[in-house]
């Protein structure tokens, strides 16, 4: 039952910027510190989202990285 819903909700968010999957990452994270189990499956929406999280910033970064070599 909790693939069929946190399995297309970590999709669609996992198709956001960084800044933006950053701030819905750390609201519910700090939600889930402060009131536990709030949200039903949260611990697994927030797994999902920490990779998510994780494969954009790597994006991010081999994406800045293609720079051409400075000719002397």
């Amino acid at each position: 039952m909790s693939k069929l819903f946190v399995g297309p909700l970590i999709a669609y968010l996992a198709r956001l910027r960084f800044p933006t999957l950053f701030a819905v990452t750390a609201v519910l994270f700090i939600v889930d510190s402060f009131i536990p189990d709030v949200i039903p499956f949260i611990d697994e929406i927030l797994l999902g989202l920490g990779a998510a999280l994780l494969g954009v910033w790597k994006k991010r970064r081999d994406a800045g990285s293609t720079q051409p070599p400075a000719s002397g």
